[in-house]
């Protein structure tokens, strides 16, 4: 007996995005259903490349059509990134969906080098990504990238970000001398940082990734009265004094009402280039015990590993170098869980007004 559309529609309301907990059918995730007689083919549009629970999808869909009589079910996978409400009509970012804040409550904890491979494993699971250095007194993405190009402008008014490892890239480190020191006081580095945001031709972008200076300073009070970010991701290792600056982090964040998208615990164990055998020089595990007791999402684990150290370094981020390794996968399953956690945030997010925009007459 052959299936017809309502039947196989009425199935598919029973299947929930796991993150999103509301079904396929609602969320508008269902694209070009197909019945002939049994066979079922249909594609399913995820919020986002980086779904870190397509495989749990697929299983449901295929076991709900097979109940009500579907004998094949084909199914293909698209994605498209929603945005975080108000973020791309800011004046600022225009085309940019979903800004993605990256902080630490102390230097140290690898932040850089987790934001950067973030970003890159977002870009090799398919989404359109960009990185800005947002540490003017401290660029790193320079070195990190092996990018050494000074930017250009098409229209003698925006910059032309630099393409590395498939990001759109963009840093202070780019235009001064590297051997220059900033001397600069706060609202100049503010400044800086919003033309940076502003002159920059970032184009259409699924993720802005905004790699933070450390601590809780000028520059995200400064972004959370300018920017509507889609959230923010922490960074710390496992020792208790980082720890309880990230602490500190998570509720200045909480302050100015930008969303605390989880927490990534790095250097989580060191991992011996020689045996592999992993040793948990600054402990283990007490992210992940914060982050339950906050009450924020954790993020994963990345491991202290010579290879990483040695990527960035050469300019060569792990995640772009070494896609199949180890070190890169605990990347690619952060970058997921964070994608993840903006889909849920945008979903759940009051329709804001436009930062910067004029009130009607």
């Amino acid at each position: 007996m052959a299936l017809d559309p309502k039947t196989a529609l009425e199935a598919l309301k029973k299947v929930q995005d796991p993150e999103l907990r509301r079904d396929l059918v609602t969320l508008g995730m269902v694209k070009d259903l197909k019945i002939e007689g049994t066979a079922v083919s249909l594609q399913v549009e995820l919020t986002t490349p980086a779904c870190p629970l397509k495989d749990t999808i697929a299983k449901d869909v295929e076991a709900a059509l097979r109940q009500v009589g579907a004998t094949r079910v084909e199914l293909s996978w698209g994605a498209r990134v929603r945005s975080a409400p108000g973020v791309a009509e800011a004046a600022l970012t225009p085309g940019v969906k979903n800004i993605v804040l990256v902080g630490a409550g102390k230097g140290g904890v690898g932040k850089s080098t987790v934001a950067l491979n973030l970003a890159v494993s977002l870009a090799r699971m398919g989404a359109q990504v960009g990185i800005l250095d947002a540490d003017i007194y401290g660029p790193s993405l320079p070195v990190m990238t092996g990018t050494t190009s000074r930017p250009n402008s098409k229209d003698g008014k925006r910059l032309e970000p630099i393409v590395a490892h498939g990001l759109k890239t963009m840093s202070i480190g780019y235009l001064i001398d590297p051997d220059q020191a900033l001397v600069w006081r706060g609202p100049m580095v503010t400044g800086a940082l919003l033309q940076l945001l502003r002159d920059v031709n970032w184009g259409e972008l699924d993720y802005l990734v905004l790699d933070l200076p450390p601590g809780t300073g000028d520059v995200p009070l400064t972004l959370a009265q300018n920017v509507r970010a889609a959230g923010v991701v922490l960074v710390s290792t496992p020792q208790d004094v980082a720890l309880a600056d990230v602490i500190r982090a998570k509720l200045m964040f909480d302050k100015v009402s930008i969303p605390v998208l989880g927490i990534v615990e790095n250097m989580s164990t060191f991992v011996c280039p020689h045996c592999r055998q992993e040793t948990a020089i600054f402990d283990h595990g007490g992210v992940r015990a914060a982050a339950d007791k906050l009450g924020m999402r954790f993020l994963g684990e990345i491991p202290l590993d010579l290879a990483v150290r040695e990527g960035g370094d050469q300019g060569v981020p792990i995640a772009a170098g070494q896609p199949d390794g180890p070190q890169a996968k605990a990347f690619f399953a952060a970058a997921q869980q964070v994608a993840g956690a903006i889909s849920v945030q945008n979903l759940k997010a009051p329709k804001l007004p436009v930062l910067g925009a004029q009130p009607r007459a």
